[in-house]
């Protein structure tokens, strides 16, 4: 399979997902939970453009969050309503929870009891046993429950997971991924209040690959460091190591690089081939290495140049055919749970 047909497979893959999702003409009423998150602004415009998709209504809790952000542009059309409205309003379907990281799993749960599915900005919370008891009652009820970690339906990740699956690197030994950021006072000051720092509040991201490719470690070791200039607390400069029955996983991010987003990416070493992936997006580079020719990559050392990877669409077509399917996620609530085990083992929040 030559590459102009590997690429048609994958888009083919993708179209079959999204007609999935409007295989029926019912819409999916939606309700905002929370305005606080960078987030929102980018997943709001990837539900606009799914004709699956009716956002309806929108909760901020916080009063002076509501006043200072009620008039942002991308929350045109929604009506305001108080969060016991929005859980006794039997036609939502769907509640998107974009709120702070202590208020996520309180939230969560109303949500879920009141027999809404739930997508949940990440992380969620920073304790295990409220996010498994989560977990437990949204499979117990039969509520999707997605978390919001970036890169799950990446054609960089999706084409590294077919080479492994399919064999074509050999035994993998190693994946090896990073995401750094530069942040400004203010997120360093939100990031200080977790001992994981740097790691638990955008590790996750890469952790979500780790265990998706190589399943739960054995041991982690995280190393958070503050050895940033500034005069506070923050675990700036973070690395976590997963060990495997002969492999390994490795996850480092920093919060005071210049320039982070190009170098953010992912590597997947095996024996007879290897696979990175940097810059993720907009427009990821993917340079793939094999001992022989396998699938639709030639021997030696090859660079391919991917589409722009938009943040959040792939996900809610997901979603959408998830609920209208009656199915679970691709990414279920065991992945889920696994996770955020996972992530709290490299933020030194659990042993």
């Amino acid at each position: 399979m030559h590459e102009a047909m590997h690429r048609r497979k994958f888009l083919q893959a993708a179209a079959a997902g999204a007609g999935a999702a409007l295989a029926s003409d019912r819409k999916i009423r939606t309700g905002i939970l929370g305005i606080q998150h960078s987030h929102l602004a980018g997943k709001i415009m990837a539900m606009r453009g799914h004709p699956a998709y009716e956002l309806a209504s929108v909760c901020e809790p916080d009063e002076a969050t509501r006043k200072a952000r009620q008039g942002e542009e991308f929350l045109g059309g929604l009506k305001w309503v108080t969060l016991d409205q929005m859980l006794e309003d039997s036609s939502l379907e769907l509640i998107v929870f974009e709120g702070e990281v202590k208020d996520a799993i309180p939230f969560a749960r109303r949500v879920i009891e009141a027999g809404k599915h739930l997508h949940l900005e990440k992380p969620p919370g920073d304790r295990l046993e409220p996010f498994r008891e989560l977990a437990d009652l949204a499979r117990e009820r039969r509520r999707l429950l997605q978390l919001g970690y970036l890169w799950r339906f990446h054609e960089g990740v999706e084409r590294a997971h077919e080479a492994m699956t399919n064999g074509w690197l050999g035994r993998v030994f190693l994946v090896r991924a990073a995401i750094n950021s530069d942040r400004d006072a203010a997120q360093r000051a939100v990031e200080a209040r977790y001992p994981g720092g740097s790691m638990f509040e955008l590790g996750g991201h890469m952790i979500d690959l780790v265990v998706r490719f190589l399943g739960r470690p054995a041991k982690v070791q995280p190393w958070l460091r503050h050895d940033g200039a500034a005069a506070d607390n923050l675990k700036d400069n973070t690395l976590a190591v997963f060990e495997y029955d002969r492999a390994l996983g490795i996850v480092t991010s920093a919060a005071m690089m210049g320039g982070s987003s190009p170098h953010r990416g992912f590597e997947l070493l095996g024996e007879d081939g290897s696979i990175a992936v940097q810059p993720m997006e907009p427009a990821p580079v993917m340079r793939v290495y094999l001992r022989a020719p396998r699938g639709p990559y030639r021997a030696g050392w090859q660079t391919l140049h991917l589409p722009p990877q938009p943040r959040y669409v792939a996900d809610f077509i997901e979603l959408a055919a998830a609920i209208r399917e009656s199915r679970p996620l691709r990414f279920d609530w065991d992945h889920e749970l696994l996770l955020h085990e996972t992530l709290l083992r490299a933020s030194g929040e659990l042993s």
